[in-house]
């Protein structure tokens, strides 16, 4: 994703973030994925900033993309543990195999 600046390969898509519109240039098969992180952004923004209508953008944008960042490493840990599990597993699995088919 970038700025819409005539990258080829890309189209233009108009998104819209606590109630401002960006341009930003995507390809063709992401669309709709930009449009569901878009909202995503937009809730999350919207959240952090509350009640509070005149809090400062660029402190709610920070505070969003933190609460944002934080899920994702969340995530990668959660991943990695069961990237961990699975090995683990495949490897029983494997020397279960190797006795059996010794015996």
């Amino acid at each position: 994703m970038s700025a819409a600046s005539g990258n080829s390969g890309s189209e233009p898509v108009s998104v819209h973030i606590l109630d401002r519109e960006y341009t930003v240039g995507v390809a063709a098969g992401e669309r709709s994925s930009l449009l569901a992180a878009a909202r995503l952004l937009d809730d999350k923004m919207r959240e952090v900033r509350g009640g509070n209508k005149l809090a400062a953008v660029d402190r709610i944008a920070v505070l969003a993309a933190l609460n944002l960042a934080h899920e994702l490493q969340q995530l990668r840990d959660q991943l990695a543990g069961r990237e961990k599990e699975l090995v683990r597993t495949l490897e029983e699995l494997g020397a279960r195999i190797d006795r059996v088919l010794g015996d």
